[in-house]
């Protein structure tokens, strides 16, 4: 701090000690004379700082979370030929878009007493449009094929790779979020959760050769669910101030 700020400081702290009578006038005086000093020599900041600290943290971890699938997954082989076809730009497009949405969110939850609920609705629309194309799919499957369609050959694994694959992104945000002053540490943290988990879905459809909507509606949605709770159960621990 300047000298001048701490001269100041001095000065008016020692009035204060000084006041004989607590006459509520003086006392009026000296507040504002010490908000003064301590507000003399404050220079705004000129940029906001959080929104790139979060653009750092996501884009980090998403980064780490496609490179994460491809060393332990392995991208699929024919990654060239089906990235021209419908059902794979779903699956990058259904997550990407939930994910966008829940940091916008994130970004409204980190501040003091931040209310997300008019950008949380936003989430219904991605998925609501992909569960309406899902039932749309399934009318038109014989019932001796829907299990199949739904299940596909790895629904067993699908959602816990995908958190898996979440996790890098998932600690990018808490990093990013932890510099600043949340109060609903549980919902932040799940929203963190959503948008690390829209990550690790996309990077995981790199690997994913599953290519029905139903399939994508319910596997990958459980999979960023997932991750969302990791984040809620993390948030009331890594996110206190």
């Amino acid at each position: 701090m300047p000298p001048t700020f701490l001269t100041r400081l001095s000065s008016v702290l020692t009035s204060v000690l000084r006041a004989e009578a607590p006459r509520p006038a003086r006392y009026r005086v000296a507040t504002a004379d010490l908000i003064d000093a301590l507000a003399a020599d404050l220079t705004p900041c000129s940029v906001p700082i959080f929104p790139k600290r979060l653009a750092l943290g996501f884009g980090l971890g998403a980064a780490a979370s496609t490179v994460l699938v491809g060393v332990v997954l392995g991208y699929r082989p024919d990654l060239a030929t089906s990235s021209a076809t419908g059902p794979f730009w779903a699956k990058l497009v259904y997550p990407i878009t939930l994910s966008a949405l829940a940091v916008w969110c994130v970004e409204r939850l980190s501040q003091p007493d931040g209310d997300d609920r008019r950008r949380r609705r936003w989430l219904i629309a991605p998925i609501l449009v992909v569960a309406v194309a899902a039932c749309w799919r399934l009318s038109q499957t014989p019932a001796s094929r829907m299990g199949a369609v739904v299940m596909g050959a790895s629904a067993d694994s699908c959602p816990w790779l995908i958190a898996l694959a979440a996790l890098p992104t998932l600690v990018g945000l808490f990093w990013a979020v932890s510099a600043q002053a949340p109060t609903r540490l549980t919902a932040t943290g799940a929203m963190i959760g959503v948008a690390a988990g829209g990550v690790g879905a996309a990077a995981y459809a790199l690997h994913c050769t599953e290519s029905s909507l139903p399939f994508l509606a319910v596997w990958y949605t459980v999979g960023i669910g997932a991750a969302a709770l990791i984040g809620g159960v993390l948030g009331h621990r890594l996110l206190r101030w």
